[in-house]
């Protein structure tokens, strides 16, 4: 098999893991085994796809691989027999038996997606287990990326994950979509679920791609979901309202060549107006309903100023240093402290951002955090400290995975001369 085609079957099947998965999961009720078929699938199209070519709908075709094999598991199971005797009663018909499963399982939530992220959030799980599981199923992100999202090792992740499943199915739980109040319960860690996913798209942690558009567009169309089936929850409405704002800048954050554009480099024209517009309808709705101090709401509030601001120089840094000490109160992390470390900089000069970023640096916590000496570097070159900019840029640059990002922090360490 050529490389060429072993790439693309290995991009198609990234794309439509997550669906198979929890299409399958709707269907057998075991995320394992979902995660099993999900895999069989993919080594029949590695051995069948370079002679046949890729299917005009691949997606679709992995999907009736993996039933029909989930098929035969269940038949040889017996549990077609024993959960699905009114609907299934001759199995001869595979595609037949497939659709009335389905039909039979149609749940409130009405998108598998979210419903699997739902049902992975089960409260027999840590909060940290629930988004590292979630988060590999359904954005499909190795154990790598997952640790670096929540700035803790590898094996840690991959523990939890393991943990999790077993948990599971030691428990004998299964993947139910929860209903009343069950769905609020579980809302806080499908809204961390979410805003990882987004947030792995927007800043790729590893790679040779800045960004990856599929996991933004995937976090953006569960926050709609989200949003509309529960109206009445402010913080669903001020992480989708953070989606759509960050989103609007994608065609202006990456250079022609591939390369990144900061912030205050960006042609704000070709910010995305329909997506601020969209993200500011989203906060009013968050705000009215009492959510303007959510976490979600305060960050989607934050990006309001940058979308706001016509000009680099119109923006109103002094209001995103006090949404940023709100965060603090709401929200408290060294991230959130790093970033306010930035707008305090902006606000009342470089000087103020080192002491502040210095404090952090001390704390240790983000010592192999790429933007923590980025930020220092860029502090200390607005203060006219060359010299030491340089270091703290190629400090950087040492400590990203991601090549776009590497380039970026060696330009800027090149510039200081």
């Amino acid at each position: 098999m050529s490389a060429a085609a072993t790439e693309t079957i290995e991009t198609v099947f990234r794309i439509e893991r997550a669906r198979l998965i929890a299409g399958l999961a709707r269907m057998v009720r075991d995320v394992g085994l979902a995660e099993d078929l999900a895999q069989d699938a993919f080594v029949t199209a590695m051995a069948q796809w370079p002679a046949t070519g890729v299917p005009d709908n691949p997606g679709a075709w992995l999907m009736a691989a993996a039933k029909r094999r989930a098929i035969d598991r269940l038949r040889h199971n017996r549990m077609l027999e024993r959960k699905h005797v009114e609907i299934a009663h001759d199995l001869g018909e595979r595609d037949n038996a497939v659709e009335t499963i389905e039909a039979a399982m149609d749940d409130d939530i009405g998108d598998e997606l979210l419903s699997l992220i739902f049902t992975a959030c089960h409260p027999a799980l840590s909060m940290e287990a629930r988004a590292a599981l979630t988060l590999r199923l359904i954005g499909g992100l190795t154990t790598d990326e997952i640790a670096r999202a929540f700035l803790i090792s590898e094996a840690t992740i991959a523990q939890r994950i393991v943990r999790a499943k077993k948990t599971i199915n030691n428990a004998g739980l299964t993947y139910e979509v929860p209903r009343g109040n069950e769905l609020r319960e579980r809302l806080a860690s499908v809204l961390e679920v979410i805003y990882l996913i987004f947030n792995e798209g927007y800043a790729a942690t590893a790679g040779e791609d800045l960004i990856r558009p599929a996991l933004c567009a995937e976090g953006q169309r569960l926050g709609r979901i989200l949003t509309g089936l529960m109206p009445e929850e402010p913080e669903a409405f001020g992480l989708l309202a953070l989606m759509e704002i960050q989103a609007s800048r994608f065609s202006a954050r990456i250079a022609s060549d591939g390369s990144l554009v900061s912030l205050t480099e960006q042609n704000r024209a070709r910010w995305d107006q329909f997506l601020i517009r969209r993200g500011f309808a989203a906060l009013k709705r968050a705000e009215a309903l009492g959510g303007a101090n959510g976490p979600y709401a305060l960050q989607a509030a934050l990006a309001a100023c940058h979308a706001r601001a016509r000009r680099v120089e119109d923006t109103d840094w002094r209001r995103i240093a006090a949404l940023y000490d709100a965060l603090r109160e709401v929200m408290p992390s060294p991230v959130v402290d790093l970033n306010r470390a930035v707008a305090h900089s902006m606000a009342f000069g470089p000087d103020t951002g080192l002491m502040l970023v210095d404090e952090i640096d001390r704390e240790g916590v983000l010592r192999n955090y790429a933007p923590l000496p980025a930020a220092k570097g860029d502090f200390l070159f607005r203060a006219g400290r060359r010299d030491e900019a340089r270091t703290e840029f190629e400090r950087a640059a040492a400590l990203t995975r991601n090549k776009r990002e590497r380039d970026f922090l060696l330009n800027r360490a090149a510039s200081c001369v």
